[in-house]
């Protein structure tokens, strides 16, 4: 960021050829990430507003009269949006509820719910609550059996956890450069799959929605032929730019190490959770999960002080509602876990005594 400081305010005119480039080593980095072609992955700010660009994208009722299915389990901010559109566009938001006696979703439930009406399927890959990830190849499978148009939003779990978007074949997915990747706020990524670009037209559209950006004839507008038709006026690369560093970082590394080193915390932290009986909101079996795990708390108010106690000592835990959220990332090590759970029972031990006596979980 002081190298593009520099750049940008130097008083000549060669910004937009580092800038551009450096947006397009972003771009780069994540098709890496996720096996994408040369002109099938741009730049959004979000998860959200990358799901709008592509449905705003297709022809016109395309979707009218259709099911658009997502899980209870999605990111809440991608339903806010489904929602909001269902009217203007004409489609029926179908939400499959959480599985009996579960915190997520299962896969045969969505499979039964998904029927030929379903013009597009948003797939949630991972849970942000629970972790559970879903059966991708058997979604996309029966995705493509019905005929609809198949999303994925790959977040939590890009970068760790191996996806490509050609095996099997996805219509679209969407992430940010969040979580496993370390990357800033604002540094999305779309992609959209080569065999359906041609036939879309995005609804915002501007002088980068075009092979040449500086054909600048008002009644000669076309869009490019890749996905630079969903740029649209001057992209912001600010976020990209920032986030480089810690693509390029993670490019560098063996991956498999990565993910491996990840399931052996987790399973040390479910461990430690078994032995203090603290239920598991996060499938047991390592294939069903992603790199996350949540447990679950007596109530919210134990989680904030739990997250509060744990932040004091140096780590970093976060909560929704009543479910405590632990993310083993890169910099963790298990010599933490230990200490991290003495602080766990101690600040239930604390908030739990019945009658001012204690009530005593032990390790």
């Amino acid at each position: 960021m002081a190298e593009f400081s520099c750049i940008w305010s130097a008083p000549n005119d060669g910004q937009w050829e580092y800038v551009l480039r450096r947006r397009q080593e972003f771009v780069d980095n994540w098709r890496g990430i996720i096996g994408a072609a040369e002109g099938t992955v741009t730049t959004c700010e979000s998860v959200t507003q990358g799901v709008h660009s592509f449905l705003r994208s297709l022809p016109e009722g395309k979707l009218k009269g259709k099911r658009v299915l997502v899980a209870a389990n999605c990111f809440p901010s991608v339903h806010f949006l489904l929602a909001g559109l269902a009217d203007k566009i004409g489609f029926t938001l179908d939400t499959v509820p959480l599985s009996a006696g579960k915190s997520w979703v299962e896969t045969s439930d969505v499979i039964e719910s998904w029927q030929s009406d379903v013009g597009f399927a948003l797939i949630t890959w991972i849970s942000s609550t629970t972790s559970a990830r879903c059966d991708l190849d058997a979604l996309l499978a029966h995705g493509r059996d019905m005929g609809s148009l198949i999303g994925v939003d790959i977040t939590q779990g890009a970068g760790l956890l191996p996806f490509d978007v050609s095996t099997p074949r996805v219509d679209m997915s969407v992430s940010t450069s969040l979580k496993w990747m370390c990357g800033t706020p604002g540094a999305g990524m779309l992609y959209v799959d080569p065999q359906i670009i041609p036939r879309m037209r995005p609804e915002v559209r501007g002088w980068f929605s075009q092979d040449n950006p500086f054909s600048w004839g008002l009644d000669k507008f076309a869009y490019a032929g890749d996905i630079r038709r969903f740029d649209n006026g001057t992209p912001g690369s600010v976020a990209a730019m920032a986030s480089l560093p810690a693509l390029k970082w993670h490019a560098a590394q063996d991956h498999t190490a990565l993910a491996t080193e990840n399931r052996r915390l987790v399973d040390e932290i479910i461990a430690k959770a078994d032995a203090i009986a603290l239920p598991l909101n996060s499938p047991r079996d390592a294939c069903q999960r992603g790199g996350s795990v949540m447990l679950q708390l007596s109530d919210q108010a134990e989680a904030e002080a739990i997250v509060a106690a744990l932040k004091v000592e140096g780590y970093s835990v976060d909560f929704r509602g009543s479910i405590l959220r632990m993310s083993p990332g890169y910099i963790s090590h298990e010599d933490a876990i230990g200490p991290l759970f003495d602080v766990i029972v101690e600040t239930i031990n604390d908030r739990r005594k019945p009658s001012g006596r204690r009530a005593h979980v032990t390790l």
